[in-house]
């Protein structure tokens, strides 16, 4: 995050200084990690797992900070050109069958720009990878979700478009929240039973990688995607 320059300030006066620096008058703390690396990972000491992961062609810059997984961010500056550049995020790793939870839970707070393509999603993955389960909490620009649309519905207190495909390695699952928003709690098993149960998509899953993050297509110039609070509850 950019944080304002002090020039000269032993010249300054303290009326100055003070005005300039506000409540912010002790210096600003580093944060617990950080990197720049495409592959950059950071595993917390409560199990969460912070990962940079720029996998898309065309990227540009990318670093991304954090000191838990509830208070951590990244600066993107990626082309204004089509197609997902990176999927900064954070993880926890649930591995139960879907028959074997009685909860799955999660809140999020997040802050994201007004310009740029990308969403702010869920990505949920199946313990052996080859199905994805994406949940879209809000978007911008450009951004769309593959395969094709299989309606809405109402699952875990939210209203979802709901679109099918496969990227060739997988089968995708999104959901599109019909308003978006930037904070709030989703109750994820009852969209993995939906899949389950009702549409029989797919079969009795032990679910892995519960992720958290941005799918950041385009960010020009440089832009800021901060989380304010995540967690994963599961029983």
């Amino acid at each position: 995050m950019a944080r304002p320059t002090l020039t000269r300030l032993l010249l300054a006066p303290a009326a100055a200084v003070a005005a300039l620096i506000g409540f912010a008058a002790a210096p600003a703390q580093a944060a617990a990690w950080s990197s720049s690396d495409r592959w950059g990972n950071w595993t917390t000491s409560d199990g969460y797992i912070l990962y940079n992961n720029i996998w898309g062609s065309g990227a540009g810059t990318q670093t991304i900070w954090a000191n838990s997984a509830s208070d951590w961010g990244v600066s993107a500056d990626h082309p204004g050109t089509g197609g997902i550049k990176s999927y900064p995020n954070a993880k926890k790793t649930v591995n139960k069958p879907i028959s074997s939870l009685s909860s799955l839970t999660s809140t999020y707070d997040v802050s994201v720009p007004s310009s740029g393509a990308y969403n702010t999603s869920y990505d949920i993955w199946d313990s052996d990878y080859d199905h994805e389960v994406m949940l879209w909490v809000n978007h911008n620009g450009a951004v769309g979700p593959l395969g094709t649309s299989q309606g809405t519905v109402s699952l875990g207190g939210h209203t979802w478009d709901v679109y099918k495909g496969d990227n060739g390695a997988n089968e995708v699952f999104s959901f599109l929240r019909t308003s978006d928003s930037a904070s709030g709690t989703v109750d994820i098993l009852p969209v993995l039973k939906w899949i389950k149960d009702t549409k029989g998509w797919w079969g009795d899953e032990t679910i892995g990688d519960v992720q958290f993050g941005y799918e950041i297509t385009s960010s020009p110039g440089g832009l800021d995607f901060v989380t304010k609070g995540f967690g994963v509850s599961a029983s």
